[in-house]
């Protein structure tokens, strides 16, 4: 199946109903089918062909909505990038995939006009939310959106394209270099799909809201999950006013409400009393791991929704979660399998390890994506051969252990792990620790360099407003709650937390 087939069978299935809200704007699966339809045919003539690359550099909107399933339609690759991206920063992605145009924020034509000269590969652009100012660029290689919907064919192009060839190039973060492109095949993103919406039940009934940006894997995936089970998609810039959020649940009657860490923590500060959010019928949390404190009491905050605790990481989409009638007996689990998958636990030997024993998450099935865009040697390191010729392995680089009835614990990045005084000390346990001990808020946990110890455990702590804990405070809860060679050494109070545009801590930046 390809991934804009997703849009073209819920049209099908139902022209008329409301497949996307932005902000003032109500979309239905006709409306979105035939102006995407006006985008492929603007970019075909515009010179795009089959396989090439091209970008969208825009927030959560309508138009890069438009702009995602138009460059499916013309039979191209698309990249979103986040708009916080700096101008350099954009300029290398688009270097490193070769984008040949790219869709972009009105106000910034002469940024966009400066990184076409930057970038040989690029062509044109395409500005968007304005009509694009004659006077502030040649109008030769920078075009309106407006422009490209008023004046291209809504006829549905013929698709050029067969499963195994790419839908899009997702670059991770970077947070330990430069940002890596994930090839993912129409193949890969409609097994992935498939596969989380049969554990989540979704069904066209499914009102979901994405505050997540659409350049996250998590938040894209809402987008084309929804399209796929033909529901509607909420579409917000992000969740920097929790409270109009909410009350956009409410007004909207949102069944499903995927979040990260940061962003429950930010809930279970408010006073949720204030609104109507009875139509929820499931909370997904994935980037990193909810605190079993948070998990606790994200389940009495919405006795009757159901909350999915996962993992997954770009380079495969989603590899486990947990279903949600297992929170009570293993709150510290982020579960199985994803349907349809296989992942299991391998020591440095290439080993298969059992209940208990820490190794490396291997994962296995149709979501593993083909590897990193022009990297060899990455992609070396993190696929490798399986059972089967031309099989790949994902080995995720991420430490777990597995329980006697095959559920599995995070326990760390391989490159995270602390050795101190010969011990190793996993950091999320030290984090688990520290969510305990009321009025913390967010805790981060990394090893500083010790000529004693080798490394010692540094603390970072954000609390509650009306806290007022020490760093005394912070160290008999850890003494009683840690062995001794875990105990942080240092605690350090933040206001906030360094974060990468998914809402993970950048530990880096904390270093």
């Amino acid at each position: 199946m390809l991934v804009h087939e997703f849009l073209e069978g819920s049209t099908k299935r139902a022209p008329d109903k409301v497949a996307l809200i932005c902000a003032s704007q109500r979309l239905t699966y006709r409306q979105v089918e035939e102006d995407a339809n006006r985008v492929a045919n603007g970019l075909l003539a515009a010179g795009v062909r089959r396989g090439d690359r091209v970008a969208v550099w825009l927030p959560n909107s309508v138009e890069a909505v438009l702009a995602i399933f138009g460059i499916l339609k013309a039979g191209a690759t698309f990249v979103v990038v986040n708009t916080t991206t700096r101008p350099d920063k954009l300029a290398y992605v688009l270097n490193n995939c070769q984008a040949k145009g790219l869709f972009a924020p009105g106000r910034q034509a002469e940024v966009i006009a400066g990184t076409i000269a930057s970038v040989p590969s690029l062509t044109f652009g395409v500005l968007c939310e304005q009509e694009l100012d004659g006077a502030t660029a040649p109008q030769s290689n920078l075009q309106s959106f407006p422009a490209m919907l008023a004046t291209a064919s809504s006829e549905r192009p013929a698709s050029p394209v067969i499963d195994i060839d790419l839908a899009c190039l997702i670059y991770t973060s970077g947070s330990t270099g430069d940002p890596k492109g994930v090839m993912s095949t129409h193949a890969n993103v409609a097994f992935a799909a498939s596969s989380i919406i049969a554990y989540l039940d979704n069904v066209p009934d499914d009102i979901i809201i994405n505050v997540l940006p659409l350049s996250f894997d998590y938040g894209l995936y809402q987008l084309l999950m929804t399209f796929k089970f033909g529901g509607t998609l909420v579409l917000e810039r992000s969740f920097v006013y929790p409270a109009a959020t909410l009350k956009r649940i409410a007004e909207e009657r949102v069944t499903g409400l995927p979040g990260v860490p940061t962003l429950f923590a930010m809930l279970l500060q408010m006073d949720l009393s204030r609104f109507d959010l009875s139509s929820l019928r499931y909370l997904t949390n994935t980037a990193a791991a909810l605190p079993v404190e948070h998990i606790l009491r994200l389940r009495n905050a919405f006795p009757w929704a159901r909350l999915y605790s996962m993992y997954g990481l770009t380079e495969c989409k989603r590899t486990l979660y947990l279903p949600p009638e297992e929170l009570d007996s293993r709150p510290s689990s982020v579960g199985i399998a994803i349907p349809g998958t296989e992942v299991w636990v391998e020591d440095e030997t290439g080993r298969r390890l059992g209940p208990g024993e820490v190794g490396e998450l291997v994962t296995r099935g149709s979501h593993v994506m083909q590897g990193y865009w022009q990297d060899a040697a990455a992609t070396a390191r993190c696929y490798r051969p399986g059972r089967y010729p031309a099989e790949r392995l994902l080995y995720t680089g991420d430490l777990f252990k597995m329980d006697e009835e095959g559920f599995f614990y995070f326990v760390g990045r391989k490159d995270d792990i602390i050795k101190s005084r010969g011990e190793k000390v996993a950091p999320k346990e030290v984090e688990s620790v520290l969510y305990q001990l009321p009025g913390v808020v967010e805790a981060a946990v990394i090893g500083v360099p010790d000529a004693l110890l080798g490394e010692a455990v540094k603390a970072f702590v954000v609390c509650a407003p009306d806290a007022n804990l020490t760093e005394r405070d912070v160290l008999r809860h850890c003494v009683q709650h840690l062995e001794d060679f875990a105990v942080p050494k240092q605690v350090e109070f933040r206001a906030s937390f360094p974060k990468t545009e998914s809402g993970k801590i950048q530990k880096r930046d904390l270093r």
